[in-house]
């Protein structure tokens, strides 16, 4: 059971938000608020409310960062607006917020509007369908679930709204350049010092939690691996850890890349290189893989290729139930490359498969709405016993939610990197964008083996869906280029005018040259 400090620290977390928006500028301040909120709050600690929400680790930070946000932003809303010329993006608008200090926290989308809200419009239909289809009970053994009624879609559609409030948050303050080179630091510098905490528990056992909080939050078995540990600290599992140290890992490459060259940019390769050490010795082997693959490609592909990268992975994972429905996954391969890895990994690995197969069959029967929470959406036996394991977050929504809530919240994550990947030869992206695409990327493929989904997901899936509908189009800076050289070019009936050779202009400089006497 929790202690009372437990609680104290979870309740306080508020307070803990307005210090830092207090102390930080806005886009800061959101970003640390959730980042550190996830990383050091209990979970499973909290309450229930009627209609709404667990109040938890998660709930806690996102309602304290929406909250100090209308706030603190509106202070800092600048006094006067520079409007578009003709609907187009000024190109250096977020440089010159940025590097002037002035909180320019406006948001003017150019694209993907019908996009976003199509998406928010499955959104909030799907809560409703999932319900209406849903009315009837469902048999387990000789017993039965209740169905569902009116009261459960304000539920799930409530649930749906807080997940995705940090998505909210990054679209709308962390869209810029400069706000995602900050995301991508501030996440790796939270990764930093939370690795002294991994290390301990990796040589002492996952114990700090226990002695901090007062429980273990999860099994202690699975926290085992061969002749040491697996960590989690304040995580609700190993596997939310390790991936957390897998993005924190390719985002403090990131930042090398972007800054290469510059005084100091070789601290960013050095933290990345220690958090990917860190990451062999935790003892995840699917979040090793995943930086594995992705690490090499944020450093050394470019702007381009990072983006063509993240649309096509983001791509597979938005249609991988269909894909796993139709047997084009290929199940056995996957499992004999595990098994030359580790036999107990595949076992664990086939086991996934096995019961993503018995749900698949069960959400084939109501395809569009899924068939809700209680525990209907599981496989159950002829005495009534649960014959199923959810690990995947994706076969979780597709059973619950079906393929409206599936593409409801993995459009949100996904369709952002693809749009991006189509649009690469037309939109100014930048390396901090490109890299930070391949972060999400990282945290959408886990989400296929495993249920990690989490407030700093979202809050990246909505800074790339904020850059790509405000991003710059390359014919907007070609013409910017071209009306500054016509601004600024000399009439053609002075570029013939000579030089005084002698009298009292001849020492003078002309006012045609730019050269400046020494």
């Amino acid at each position: 059971m929790p202690n009372g400090f437990a609680h104290i620290v979870l309740y306080s977390w508020p307070l803990v938000a307005f210090l830092l928006f207090r102390s930080l500028p806005v886009r800061p301040a959101l970003i640390w608020t959730i980042v550190a909120g996830y990383l050091l709050l209990p979970s499973k600690v909290g309450f229930d409310l009627p209609a709404l929400p667990t109040v938890d680790k998660d709930l806690i930070p996102i309602i304290s960062a929406a909250l100090m946000c209308l706030i603190f932003a509106r202070k800092n809303k600048p006094q006067h607006m520079t409007e578009r010329p003709e609907g187009r993006t000024a190109i250096a608008e977020d440089t010159v917020a940025e590097n002037t200090a002035i909180a320019d926290l406006s948001f003017i989308p150019q694209r993907g509007k019908l996009i976003f809200w199509g998406l928010m419009g499955l959104a909030a239909i799907s809560p409703i369908l999932t319900a209406l289809m849903n009315a009837t009970p469902v048999a387990r053994g000789v017993r039965s679930i209740a169905g569902l009624k009116p009261y459960d879609a304000l539920a799930i559609g409530s649930v749906l709204l807080i997940s995705i409030l940090p998505f909210f948050l990054g679209r709308r303050y962390l869209a810029s350049e400069v706000s995602q080179k900050l995301l991508l630091k501030i996440l790796a510098i939270a990764l930093l010092l939370y690795s002294v905490l991994i290390a301990y528990e990796i040589r002492m056992s996952p114990q700090i939690n226990s002695m901090v909080y007062g429980f273990f939050p999860h099994s202690w078995i699975q926290h085992i691996r061969g002749n040491g540990f697996r960590p989690l600290v304040f995580m609700p599992h190993g596997l939310w850890l390790s991936i957390l140290v897998a993005m924190a890992s390719a985002s403090a490459f990131a930042i090398w890349r972007c800054e290469n060259g510059k005084i100091g940019s070789g601290k960013w390769l050095m933290v990345g290189v220690w958090l990917f050490a860190v990451l062999m010795f935790s003892k995840s082997l699917g979040a090793l893989a995943l930086a594995f693959i992705f690490c090499p490609i944020i450093l050394f592909l470019g702007v381009r290729g990072q983006t063509l990268v993240a649309a096509t992975f983001a791509a597979i994972v938005l249609v991988y139930p269909m894909m796993r429905s139709a047997g084009l996954v290929p199940v056995n391969t996957i499992y004999s490359a595990a098994q030359s890895i580790d036999d107990h990994r595949a076992e664990s690995l086939l086991f996934r498969f096995d019961n993503e197969d018995r749900i698949l069959a069960k959400a084939r029967q109501k395809p569009l709405s899924g068939w809700g929470g209680w525990g209907r959406a599981r496989v159950f036996d002829s005495r009534g016993r649960d014959v199923t394991t959810t690990d995947g977050y994706w076969v979780i929504i597709i059973s619950e939610n079906g393929w409206l809530g599936y593409i409801a919240r993995f459009g949100l994550m996904c369709i952002p990197l693809i749009m991006l990947g189509l649009q690469r030869r037309k939109l100014q992206t930048s390396m901090a964008t490109a890299s930070l695409g391949i972060v999400l990327c990282i945290a959408l493929i886990d989400l296929l083996p495993n249920a990690t989904i989490s407030p700093i997901l979202w809050l990246i899936a909505g800074s790339v869906m904020g850059r790509y509908q405000t991003a710059t189009l390359l014919a907007d800076i070609q013409i910017a280029k071209d009306t500054a050289e016509e601004t600024y070019a000399i009439p053609d009936h002075l570029r013939d005018v000579p030089e005084p050779v002698d009298g009292p202009l001849a020492a003078a400089p002309s006012k045609l040259h730019v050269r400046v006497p020494r």
